[in-house]
């Protein structure tokens, strides 16, 4: 049995495009009962105006801003279509064909280490947190980027559940990882399973997704199905995907990229256009789709809500 389509009154790709609007996200009042009562998807209730401007989303219940981009989203063909996951390939357009078989049902997500509630949850019990639309500029690291619609859930509501202990300062995540399934596996380059981390304020906040699908549709393979990490601000190999296990520590945990090459990755990885990649520039960015550049922001524009996180640090220093 697959995983449902978030569908009911998530907004569709062809709204998007058509048509540019505010919308405001709640939670949905109610349940939409799928496949055979297995599944419940929650859909946000929003007011929308046609005012011609940009997309913005606001999560009524924490009153904290989800500010949206000012340009469109990128198409649900860019984003299903161009993707990193070195699991399954270093050819970003080759992704999508060669995971398309990934068996993402039945599902495991473990959530331990200083906790004081332990969790392991399976595709239902991670469908039960109230899912809702977030519209979120997405920069990689080799100076590409989109805009996309994604359906989630905010991370703290999950981490609240499990209960971090006083001890607990970060949040150690890891990723799906079977070589009979990702048979290209060995020449990534890389160390597997794929580890990331986050400080735990970092991961309380809102703006963190743990993001289950897309344009109100499940979340493809290739994009890190069934639930993936959204983390806006950051560059996006920080967007651990296809996560089965979730571990708070008092440490700083290893990630896979600064494991790899610590002189070009670092743990913090905030999108930061005056901290230049060893090999490339940081101060401009490919949008998918378009023919020209644009400049890098810094934060990836979510400054006015994360910035006070690194409050005192050498933004340089700890990239």
């Amino acid at each position: 049995m697959k995983p449902p389509d978030l569908k009911s009154e998530i907004t569709p790709e062809a709204t998007f495009l058509n048509r540019r609007f505010f919308m405001k996200s709640s939670l949905y009042a109610g349940t939409a009962l799928i496949t055979a009562g297995l599944f419940r998807a929650f859909a946000p209730r929003r007011e929308m105006e046609n005012t011609g401007t940009a997309l913005t989303t606001v999560a009524e219940e924490t009153g904290y801003p989800m500010p949206g981009p000012d340009e469109p989203p990128n198409s649900f063909t860019d984003i299903s279509s161009y993707n990193n996951y070195y699991e399954f390939s270093t050819n970003k357009s080759a992704v999508a064909e060669k995971a398309k078989n990934l068996k993402t049902d039945p599902w495991k997500l473990e959530v331990g280490g200083l906790v004081k509630n332990p969790l392991t949850l399976d595709l239902a019990g991670l469908l039960k947190f109230p899912q809702f639309e977030r519209v979120y500029r997405m920069r990689c690291v080799e100076g590409w980027s989109m805009v996309i619609p994604w359906v989630g859930f905010p991370l703290r509501d999950l981490l609240v559940m499990a209960e971090p202990t006083g001890a607990a300062k970060y949040v150690a995540f890891e990723t799906y990882y079977d070589l009979g399934q990702m048979p290209d596996s060995g020449s990534a380059g890389i160390d597997l399973p794929y580890v990331e981390g986050l400080r735990l304020d970092e991961a309380m906040h809102p703006l963190t997704l743990m993001a289950t699908g897309l344009y109100g549709k499940t979340l493809p393979n290739q994009n890190g199905a069934p639930i993936r990490l959204v983390v806006p601000w950051k560059y996006g190999f920080k967007g651990i995907k296809s996560i089965v296990r979730i571990t708070l520590s008092d440490r700083q945990p290893p990630t896979t990229w600064a494991l790899a090459n610590p002189t070009e990755y670092g743990f913090y990885s905030n999108v930061n256009p005056t901290v230049d990649h060893p090999r490339w520039s940081q101060a401009s960015e490919q949008r998918i789709g378009e023919t020209f550049k644009r400049p890098t922001l810094m934060f990836n524009g979510y400054g006015d809500q994360v910035a006070s996180l690194y409050q005192g640090m050498d933004l340089k220093t700890n990239f």
